[in-house]
């Protein structure tokens, strides 16, 4: 029996569960699979109603979680995506072991979501617009951020310089920092921002879009560092979940606290894209900017 659906703040701030969109029938008799129920308006939607709006629901527009293959899917022009670095794998440098050994977890993600890691890069065209592209899916460990995660970014990074590419990174990580390979996790921020700076430094283009979740050490390294940043509507962005930052601080946070409608009132974001206008969003942000 599929699991009923959770909160995306439950996401962020309790044990890291698995996110897919899981059906649940709404009477007996219909089979599983055909219905969702959305999080946010708790509305029953018929599941292909909200796949045909790109995982939007019809009802109160909230977005709904996408896996990194499905965004490539939206975002880049039908079979133009090549990937990069496929092959790079997760060591265990700490022997780590919570309720099961770091090893045998990495296996069971890559299982569950078909991913080698939390990641996709490669290059691709966005309305024929040649790009560099990285995708990180929240459903891989909460999107978090080891050592893979870092190095294929930087390395999308240096290609893109190279090649004189536009970036795009796409965020969605409840994650941040893996903490199951410690201080090599928290090396990638500065990796990564490095290779970023690098690439600012020649004149490259980075438009970064923050989704549902951004979270921790990602939200304070790459993912708010693009030339332009673009954000989903009501995405939760930030470095510590709400609920612990108010535990923490022991006052009551503004409404809409750490989200994409409160962080582009206070200027850390450019602009809220609703996903079905992202794609035209990043080619006319391309078109305007690009000079090389």
């Amino acid at each position: 029996m599929a699991q009923g659906p959770i909160s995306d703040i439950e996401a962020i701030n309790g044990p890291s569960p698995e996110i897919e969109l899981e059906a649940r029938s709404v009477r007996r008799g219909v089979p599983e699979g055909l219905w969702i129920r959305c999080p946010s308006c708790k509305a029953a939607i018929f599941r292909k109603e909200a796949e045909k709006r790109l995982g939007v629901c019809p009802e109160c527009d909230h977005h709904f979680y996408v896996s990194a293959k499905t965004r490539i899917e939206q975002v880049l022009d039908t079979g133009t995506f090549e990937e990069w670095d496929p092959d790079l794998l997760a060591a265990d440098p700490l022997n780590f072991k919570d309720k099961k050994p770091y090893r045998e977890r990495l296996v069971a993600e890559r299982k569950l979501t078909g991913l080698k890691d939390a990641i996709l890069t490669g290059c691709g065209m966005v309305r024929a617009r040649r790009v560099a592209i990285g995708i990180t899916d929240s459903a891989f460990i909460m999107g978090s951020m080891g050592s893979v995660v870092g190095e294929k970014l930087t390395r999308l990074t240096e290609r893109a310089t190279e090649q004189k590419l536009p970036l795009i990174i796409i965020s969605a990580s409840g994650g941040g920092a893996r903490m199951h390979e410690g201080i090599l996790s928290l090396m990638q921020m500065a990796k990564v921002s490095a290779a970023l700076a690098r690439y600012n430094q020649a004149g490259g283009l980075y438009i970064s879009v923050l989704t549902n979740p951004t979270m921790g050490g990602v939200a304070a390294s790459f993912a708010s560092l693009g030339d332009i940043t673009f954000a989903e509507p009501k995405a939760l962005i930030g470095f510590a979940g709400p609920r612990t930052i108010k535990a923490t601080i022991r006052i009551e946070l503004p409404d809409e606290f750490q989200t994409s409608e409160f962080l582009l009132q206070h200027g850390y974001v450019d602009r809220i894209v609703h996903r079905n206008r992202l794609k035209a969003e990043i080619a006319r942000t391309i078109d305007y900017c690009v000079g090389w």
